[in-house]
């Protein structure tokens, strides 16, 4: 009989099988490097069930309900640094899913979003932290839950995964608290402005920093500013950028991580550009030409 809330996917896991073929055994067969923390806002508290016989693949996660805290529709944040892969599955499988390679070879799997950060088919290089998707019961999932899943570099599950200091082995079940963002910004200014953009310079602000960015492939400059303090806590905050002999640009708002990213095509040209955090601001002269 299967348990309140899991899961029940024997259509699912076939084709998760034929799409994602599975080494003989499921169990690691190396240690994993990267450190995880848990996939959720910090200080939320969820249960991490290690169904054990029946989970496909043995080994994963599915995150639940805890208490009173209804899981549906939190926001999943990376539990490691990587690049994420967005992809849409439909009514099977995993549904709406993410796959974030780590910098060790290592993956991590996020699967039945409700919504993603990208739309199926793209990319995003993330932080520990950074918002990815949202949960929910896409694909063959009988009710809201995030699925989770560690993979070696060989491709081999992970059957006792931890995360937060916590290991989750087979057929356990623990309520662990997240301490992912617990203060810093999840966010860096390459990963607002997108790929290919690099940080060509900067100013302090009070809490935070302003950050200009060009891409070399399309000529375009990028202007984030970010948080150090508040971080998570809506405040007044915007991002500029002005081409020499242009129109500026700006984005401004009352913004919880970042302002921006703003985009404009110059080049060959100088650019003026700048941010605030609340009365701090940061305007600069026209430079970096060409």
């Amino acid at each position: 009989m299967p348990k309140i809330g899991k899961p029940v996917l024997p259509l699912a896991f076939a084709l998760v099988a034929a799409l994602f073929p599975q080494p003989a055994s499921a169990d690691p067969v190396e240690a994993l490097a990267t450190t995880h923390k848990s996939p959720f806002n910090c200080g939320k508290t969820f249960n991490a069930n290690n169904w054990y016989p029946d989970h496909s693949p043995s080994g994963s996660i599915d995150w639940q309900d805890y208490g009173s805290d209804d899981i549906n529709g939190e926001t999943v944040r990376a539990t490691a640094a990587g690049t994420a892969y967005f992809y849409d599955a439909g009514n099977t499988s995993y549904g709406k899913w993410i796959e974030i390679r780590h910098g060790d070879g290592t993956r991590t799997r996020y699967a039945h979003l409700a919504t993603m950060a990208r739309a199926a088919g793209g990319s995003m290089s993330v932080g520990q932290g950074t918002v990815i998707g949202t949960v929910g019961s896409t694909g063959g999932s009988s009710a809201p839950h995030l699925h989770y899943e560690q993979r070696t570099s060989s491709g081999g599950v992970d059957t006792s995964p931890t995360v937060d200091g916590v290991t989750v082995a087979l057929g356990q079940k623990k309520a662990i608290t997240s301490t992912n963002s617990c203060g810093g910004n999840p966010y860096t200014p390459e990963e607002v402005c997108g790929s290919g953009y690099a940080v060509i310079d900067s100013a302090a602000l009070s809490g935070g920093r302003t950050y200009l960015l060009y891409n070399s492939g399309n000529g375009n400059n990028c202007v984030a500013t970010l948080k150090t303090t508040n971080v998570g806590t809506p405040s007044s905050m915007s991002a500029f950028l002005e081409p020499q002999g242009e129109s500026r640009a700006t984005n401004s708002g009352s913004f919880s991580y970042y302002a921006g990213p703003v985009v404009r095509s110059a080049a060959g040209q100088c650019v003026k550009w700048g941010g605030s955090i609340g009365s701090s601001s940061y305007t600069s002269p026209f430079e970096h030409c060409g």
